[in-house]
């Protein structure tokens, strides 16, 4: 008995952003998509910087020139968030929704209660 075993690409293809979420699309077809409070600097950056991404890394990870961001195919594979010095800084100054400032709590809490779509394509 033989199959094929499928090819993981874990080179980074695109970004796209929602106002809740981060979603990289790899080579290989999955798409990995994490909760935005996780990375404050994105979080707070305007749509332009956002978009603003350049693929780093050999492939695999994301730069954001403008915010000195940087984030690997690795670690949002993990489930990796930002260092817990940055969600802390994030937590006492508040982030930006929508053009106002919330407690980044409130955000945390408003994210955490909605489901984030997952498919077979998201899981490693």
């Amino acid at each position: 008995m033989s199959f094929l075993a499928a090819v993981a690409d874990e080179r980074v293809s695109g970004v796209e952003f929602s106002d809740d979420a981060l979603s990289v699309s790899l080579r290989d077809g999955r798409i990995i998509t994490v909760p935005l409070v996780w990375y404050p600097r994105l979080l707070d950056a305007t749509r332009a910087q956002r978009e603003n991404w350049k693929v780093a890394g050999g492939g695999y990870g994301v730069h954001w020139p403008d915010l000195d961001e940087d984030l690997s195919t690795e670690g949002l594979l993990r489930g990796a968030p930002a260092p817990k010095g940055s969600l802390a800084q994030t937590a006492k100054k508040g982030v930006r929704r929508l053009g106002k400032r919330v407690p980044a709590r409130s955000a945390m809490r408003r994210l955490s209660s909605r489901k984030l779509p997952h498919s077979s394509q998201n899981r490693a």
